[in-house]
């Protein structure tokens, strides 16, 4: 993983900015799971960072607050992978894409629509119509 991070569009966090751990990671690898480093915490200091925009970097700290530490970083861990590349690759992506949802403008509200009188009328003569069927598949008329 080299150079900046692509949130969205043109917005990227610099590589200089991100902080990376390597630990042992359980799993998969036999006997080479016990001396390789092949998990990976990738830190990103959501709070004191200059390379989002104010309101992408405001939004995004309310919408993550529950993942932040106390200090305001942002931490994601990757270790499905047995190599320590490939699951940097996967925490790179992962940090991207949680950016880039926290940061992401609200949707536009949605505008209250009536339901027009003959959609409802035509359901309505469908649920009878329905209901008469199943009311004639009743066994007792059956001499």
């Amino acid at each position: 993983m080299s150079g900046p991070l692509l949130i969205r569009g043109s917005v990227s966090v610099p590589e200089a900015e991100l902080l990376w751990r390597f630990s042992r990671s359980s799993g998969p690898g036999g006997q080479h799971v016990n001396t390789s480093d092949s998990r990976v915490e990738l830190r990103f200091d959501l709070a004191a960072t200059e390379s989002l925009p104010p309101v992408w970097k405001q939004r995004a700290l309310e919408r993550l607050a529950g993942r932040l530490t106390a200090d305001g970083v942002l931490t994601v861990t990757a270790s499905e992978h047995r190599s320590q590349w490939r699951n940097r690759e996967t925490a790179a992506v992962r940090l991207a894409a949680l950016l880039a949802e926290a940061s992401a403008p609200p949707p536009k509200p949605r505008r209250a629509t009536r339901i027009p009188r003959g959609i409802n009328e035509r359901r309505l003569r469908e649920k009878k119509q329905r209901s008469d069927t199943k009311r004639g598949r009743n066994g007792r008329d059956w001499g």
